[in-house]
């Protein structure tokens, strides 16, 4: 199969595991779901993304919507 797009090199953010679906899209799975809290409060457990900037930007804000219910 051949795609549009480029894959990126395989990256890596910490809690999170990295897939590149067959269309080229990258998507973050995060290994430990959040708390219901955190979920209640929005965060959610997997995001995707158009590019690399776009997906850690994606797990940053749910990170920042996890670490505001947990303070």
């Amino acid at each position: 199969m051949k795609h549009d797009r480029a894959i990126p090199p395989p990256m890596t953010i910490p809690g999170w595991r990295i897939l590149t679906s067959d269309a080229g899209r990258l998507w973050a799975t995060r290994e430990r779901p959040f708390t219901t809290p955190q979920m209640k409060a929005g965060a959610e457990r997997t995001v995707d993304g158009d590019d690399v900037d776009e997906l850690v930007a994606a797990v940053a804000a749910q990170e920042a919507r996890a670490e505001a219910v947990s303070r």
